[in-house]
């Protein structure tokens, strides 16, 4: 159950992060970065670190991939204590 959950919300975030690419790059309203970190809370988080880099998109500002990695962090740990690693 749980993993279904989080391959629906990765791919959901992917697509919306893609999508803020997109926007971006036509100079029009944008996703919020509250929406996005959302999604990485969510569950979402390693799809969008993936696309950050091979997009290159956000990746070079520092207070938005600090707070997605921080966020990966703690589904990590999180995922370590369901499986019992820790």
């Amino acid at each position: 159950m749980l993993i279904n959950w989080l391959v629906i919300v990765n791919i959901a975030g992917s697509i919306v992060f893609y999508l803020d690419k997109r926007l971006a790059t036509k100079c029009q309203s944008r996703v919020s970065e509250l929406t996005l970190h959302s999604l990485e809370l969510l569950g979402g988080v390693l799809g969008i670190i993936i696309l950050m880099y091979v997009i290159r998109h956000k990746n070079r500002k520092f207070a938005y991939y600090s707070v997605s990695w921080i966020i990966l962090g703690g589904w990590i740990v999180l995922g370590m204590k369901i499986f019992r690693m820790i």
